[in-house]
């Protein structure tokens, strides 16, 4: 099944409301993650557990996140991530 960015940026929004009670209107493809949302490193490893469901059997190594800037940035590369061919 394929997934658009958009799905994953809603996603992503519900993910950050729900775990760190970030109102959705902050939630943009622009915000910054630390400096707009204030999401640090353990943060973003609580953010990939919201988000396994999304990811179904694939594993993210936790220091991709860490050159990802903006919620656009984890749009990007978990849309580039969920496109690629699932290794068995």
């Amino acid at each position: 099944m394929a997934v658009t960015k958009e799905e994953i940026f809603e996603k992503l929004q519900s993910a950050l409301n729900e775990t760190f009670e970030i109102a959705p209107e902050k939630i943009t493809r622009e915000a910054r993650l630390m400096e707009d949302l204030e999401i640090d490193s353990i943060d973003a490893i609580d953010l990939l557990v919201q988000l396994k469901p999304l990811l179904g059997k694939r594993k993210i190594d936790p220091s991709y996140f860490y050159k990802m800037r903006t919620v656009g940035d984890v749009v990007d590369g978990l849309y580039d991530l969920l496109t690629q061919p699932e290794a068995n």
